[in-house]
């Protein structure tokens, strides 16, 4: 079975549809599939309900099918940076599913996993628990979370074989792993594509079992988010020396 696709809009053939649920690794813009949410402005596809820890900013990542209004629910943690998504949201455009950072995962690891609901104490009396199930285990109040099973899972790694067998590199792994095991269909857009074996077996994150289709994108785009700086009066003092800088 060749997993090995051209580039991304060959990748994502058949399988966009309006309405559909779509998983976006990421964090920020640090391990987005750039290249597949670009593609996927270009298809037109719309109603989507996109799963994201956040929706990028404005103009990148994410944040570009804010712009041609083809996303119609986030279910996603934090969205502070994106001024279309406060905008749309505002004027009741776009739906939102805000779920505290570690839920959201655990409820993208659930359905990776084949578990349809979890209980946590994360939100317990808070507009968070509102109309779900709670119930009491050892005297305390739990509320129950469904697990998330998206139609796509598209994800950003370092390395990968022609198997899909994925490596990430540092905080670019974030949420891609998980999502990469929770989409029905799994594509992952890869740095650096090598031949089965070349991968230490160790350095293996997500087995290739879980990703259908690859792209190469060898000359990524790796965007800031906050690009901060400072002036310097004069060059570091060496290390260890007590001088102020």
């Amino acid at each position: 079975m060749n997993k090995v696709y051209a580039d991304a809009h060959s990748a994502l053939a058949g399988l966009l549809k309006d309405g559909m649920m779509i998983m976006a690794g990421g964090f920020g813009l640090c391990g987005i599939p750039e290249s597949l949410i670009l593609a996927i402005r270009d298809s037109g596809v719309k109603n989507l309900t996109v799963v994201s820890n956040n929706c990028g900013v404005d103009g990148k990542g994410l944040g570009v099918l804010l712009d041609t209004r083809q996303i119609k629910k986030m279910i996603a943690s934090y969205v502070g940076e994106n001024k279309t998504f406060a905008q749309q949201y505002l004027a009741g455009e776009l739906e939102i599913e805000f779920n505290p950072q570690g839920t959201l995962a655990e409820r993208i690891r659930a359905g990776g996993a084949g578990v349809p609901a979890f209980f946590t104490k994360t939100g317990v009396g808070t507009l968070i628990a509102k109309d779900k199930d709670e119930r009491q285990f050892d005297g305390e109040r739990y509320v129950m979370e469904r697990g998330l099973v998206a139609d796509l899972s598209i994800v950003h790694a370092f390395m990968a074989d022609t198997e899909g067998n994925l490596v990430y590199r540092k905080t670019a792994r974030n949420f891609n792993p998980i999502m990469a095991t929770a989409g029905k269909v799994t594509i992952a857009e890869v740095e650096h594509l090598v031949q089965p074996g070349d991968i230490d077996p160790d350095h293996i994150v997500t087995p290739g079992i879980y990703v259908q289709r690859i792209i190469h994108v060898p000359n990524a785009v790796k965007h800031i988010e906050q690009r901060t700086v400072r002036k310097r009066q004069k060059a570091d003092a060496p290390a260890g020396t007590g001088e102020e800088v």
